[in-house]
């Protein structure tokens, strides 16, 4: 194992901080654009759409980038397809037309979209990989879900599989397919079986990030062109931090 973040969990729990500034958005962000579609790697703390905080949300940002960019006096056509938690990095999928955009929500509603995420946690999961599946109802007031009897009237069904990739002395990479797409999904089910994702003060890890980000990563998505129906492909890197860097250099491809 590599000695890497030797200060591990703590049983002491903080209080969760307020979300820092949101990086500018750049364009080396982007992983792929052509006439309909736009992949972005999106940074913790960006968010993607407006929220209470008032800050500009992701797809403003890029809406803004691209008038710059092409030079267009117009509006700017970018229709948001999915969504990442505010604390979360990786793929992120907008639509540049509308065609585009309502050929996208058709596949996610089929289930076409091809989710991989890349979690640490602090500690090891119950089996080298396994499926979870568990009843989710979700808290509006504190904007929160959790595991709940299938007999209540607003569960839903949350189903993913998760394998062990790499360990560090203190960490854990799960690699997470989801088969389903619930509100904070992966995040309540680590949680659900004692791995609470790294920096989630939310749903359990005693301390939080720096960056006040969560260690849960969108490492690719895969599909097929809505447009040209060509098979798609899309990968992000983890951010740059040394735990980051040491796990993903264990992962076998």
């Amino acid at each position: 194992m590599n000695n890497i973040d030797r200060t591990g969990p703590r049983p002491r729990r903080q209080t969760a901080s307020p979300a820092l500034p949101a990086p500018p958005f750049s364009a080396d962000q982007i992983l792929y654009e052509d006439n309909h579609l736009l992949a972005v790697c999106k940074r913790p703390s960006q968010i993607v759409q407006g929220d209470k905080t008032g800050d500009e949300p992701l797809s403003e940002s890029v809406k803004a980038y691209i008038a710059r960019r092409d030079g267009k006096a117009g509006n700017v056509f970018l229709g948001v397809v999915h969504r990442l938690d505010r604390p979360v990095s990786g793929v992120l999928l907008f639509a540049k037309t509308s065609k585009a955009l309502s050929r996208l929500n058709r596949l996610v509603q089929e289930r076409a979209f091809h989710k991989t995420y890349w979690a640490i946690v602090g500690q090891r999961p119950p089996k080298p990989e396994d499926r979870l599946v568990h009843y989710l109802c979700r808290d509006e007031a504190r904007n929160k879900s959790f595991v709940c009897a299938p007999t209540r009237k607003d569960a839903k069904e949350a189903i993913l599989d998760y394998r062990l990739v790499a360990a560090s002395d203190r960490y854990y990479l799960l690699e997470v397919a989801l088969h389903t797409g619930r509100h904070h999904q992966i995040r309540t089910q680590l949680s659900a079986i004692g791995c609470p994702i790294k920096g989630d003060l939310k749903y359990g890890f005693p301390r939080s990030n720096p960056d006040q980000s969560i260690s849960l990563h969108a490492r690719s998505l895969s599909l097929v062109h809505p447009v040209t129906q060509m098979p798609l492909s899309l990968t992000a890197e983890p951010p740059a931090d040394k735990l980051w860097q040491c796990l993903k250099a264990q992962v076998q491809i």
